[in-house]
């Protein structure tokens, strides 16, 4: 019986992390590397075009946040499968990117086998944490939105700001109505100092919170 070839697609901005995946898993007979891409949008488009099984994702790219990058590439294709490939894992926006729909996620100096075998799992229909802190980013979000003064209703509806939610939307998604969303965003962006929604979402990223 033929042993079905998996096809990922490697996304991350910096070519050592290509060439190294590359490496990693040639080696292995049932994945191919089906192309690279260095942002989110990138990697938006390949999708459509290379129509990969498994998307490599790095958590951090230049153009997009890494949850925002998940919900893209879900509703491109609800079939392909994403990892999220980090050297973060306590990263504030790794809950976030799971919660967006990733289905596992893996560091960046794992070993060979190991990533053969998230990707392995994940095929499989298992949802696969290889991180060192596995479990510990929750507490390392507490953490960031404690020293930012930020409460977990701010991050939540900040979260889905940089999904492209509009304030209905969020409303609708938590519950609330639409002048508690903008209050709520207001503070947010006041504890920030940030200007707009743009600015917010930076300043969040600078500061690992998204």
């Amino acid at each position: 019986m033929k042993t079905r070839i998996v096809r990922v697609l490697v996304t991350d901005d910096h070519p050592i992390v290509l060439d190294g995946v590359t490496l990693a898993l040639q080696n292995t007979p049932w994945l191919q590397v089906a192309g690279y891409a260095r942002s989110g949008r990138e990697a938006i488009t390949a999708v459509e075009r290379l129509k990969p099984d498994v998307v490599l994702l790095d958590l951090r790219l230049p153009d997009m946040l890494g949850p925002e990058v998940v919900q893209a590439l879900r509703a491109q294709d609800s079939a392909v499968k994403i990892i999220l490939f980090t050297a973060y894992p306590d990263h504030a926006a790794l809950d976030a990117a799971l919660a967006a729909g990733a289905h596992g996620a893996v560091v960046k100096d794992t070993e060979r086998d190991d990533l053969v075998d998230a990707i392995r799992r994940v095929m499989a229909g298992e949802r696969v944490l290889c991180i060192n802190a596995a479990g510990s980013s929750g507490a390392a979000l507490s953490r960031k939105l404690r020293e930012h003064g930020l409460t977990r209703r701010e991050y939540d509806i900040l979260r889905r700001v940089a999904m492209g939610e509009t304030n209905p939307e969020i409303a609708v998604a938590l519950g609330l109505t639409r002048n508690t969303v903008k209050t709520y965003l207001q503070r947010t962006l006041e504890k920030l100092g940030a200007r707009n929604r743009v600015e917010a979402l930076s300043r969040a990223s600078q500061l690992g919170i998204l």
